[in-house]
């Protein structure tokens, strides 16, 4: 499903899918799993059950149920993060590079 918010430069697209993240952290090196909920060109918003600070640089990973379509590998930093509930946050990320 996709939809527009007069807000926004592009077109977001409605998810439901697995992604893994990776903390750009030499220290932490840390690998969450999250949900993510949304996908637009620039970025995507992600549900995961900590909280992360703005500015922390990411490594994404969406697999691809398509085997005609490759899967979503991305550097992203993040933008927004919000509570959503008891352990449940919703981060916004903005994609660096897209591989």
């Amino acid at each position: 499903m996709l939809n527009r918010n007069d807000k926004r430069n592009y077109f977001r697209m409605m998810v439901n899918a697995d992604v893994s993240i990776l903390i750009n952290d030499p220290e932490s090196g840390r690998e969450l799993q999250g949900i993510c909920r949304d996908l637009s060109a620039t970025g995507m918003a992600i549900d995961i059950d900590e909280p992360l600070e703005m500015g922390t640089l990411l490594h994404l990973r969406l697999e691809s149920t398509n085997a005609s379509i490759a899967s979503l590998e991305a550097n992203a930093k993040v933008v927004r993060c919000s509570q959503e509930g008891d352990d449940q946050y919703q981060i916004g990320v903005l994609f660096l590079e897209l591989n």
